[in-house]
């Protein structure tokens, strides 16, 4: 990565992340900035595994969005990366990163949406996101999000929801305001080889629809687990 990138603060919510997290740190490798882990309580190896990565843990209210929220407080970066403990940043990422940086602080970056999984269906879903993410505007979490500081204090800051904080956020900050950065996220493809690829793309469909309905996220967390 160019040296002379902007620090940047990568924000991860974690809970009893120990077996994941290893892959996602590792490819934050040369970072120049720091890695600040906001952990919910976990009861595994989490904290040992960040510490053991150069991260920073900081303890947090079970939640992604009060988790996120703690963990931005905590971090000093003018430039922040939000990321999931399961989403892995592929070739390309810092460069990436680099170049939405370099165009100011008016826009907030997501990198390509990828599954960890050789199954044609998870193709499928990689073009379904893409085509959300350049129609609709609404990239997800597990794509990460590179904002400044400055822009995420103009939309209104993270709210502490524990669930659809990404949604919440990003539609905030507008289809104008998002850019696709080309690079891929690689994020597990757990929940749909558990639950199967349609009924688990029919659920997080579900959930944003009652979302958008009003429903409150912790409702909605209920169907989403």
């Amino acid at each position: 990565m160019n040296e002379q990138m902007p620090a940047v603060s990568v924000v991860i919510p974690t809970l009893n992340e120990a077996a994941r997290l290893p892959a996602t740190l590792a490819a934050l490798g040369g970072l120049p900035g720091e890695i600040v882990v906001a952990d919910g309580g976990s009861t595994d190896a989490t904290a040992a595994v960040a510490r053991a990565h150069g991260a920073r843990m900081v303890a947090a209210p079970r939640g992604r969005g009060a988790q996120l929220a703690a963990g931005v407080a905590a971090a000093g970066g003018e430039w922040l990366l939000l990321l999931h403990a399961d989403t892995r940043l592929g070739p390309g990422w810092g460069a990436a990163t680099q170049a939405l940086m370099a165009g100011g602080t008016a826009r907030a970056g997501y990198f390509r949406f990828t599954l960890a999984s050789a199954a044609a269906a998870a193709r499928r879903r990689e073009r379904a996101v893409a085509w959300r993410c350049r129609v609709l505007g609404l990239p997800y979490g597990d794509q990460g999000l590179l904002l400044a500081r400055r822009l995420l204090a103009e939309v209104g800051g993270l709210r502490p929801l524990p669930l659809m904080e990404d949604v919440d956020l990003v539609r905030r900050l507008g289809r104008r305001r998002l850019a696709a950065l080309d690079a891929p996220a690689l994020t597990s493809a757990e929940r749909w080889e558990r639950d199967g690829w349609t009924r688990r793309s029919a659920r997080n469909l579900a959930c944003l629809g009652l979302f958008a309905a009003g429903l409150p996220p912790r409702v909605i967390a209920r169907l989403y687990s």
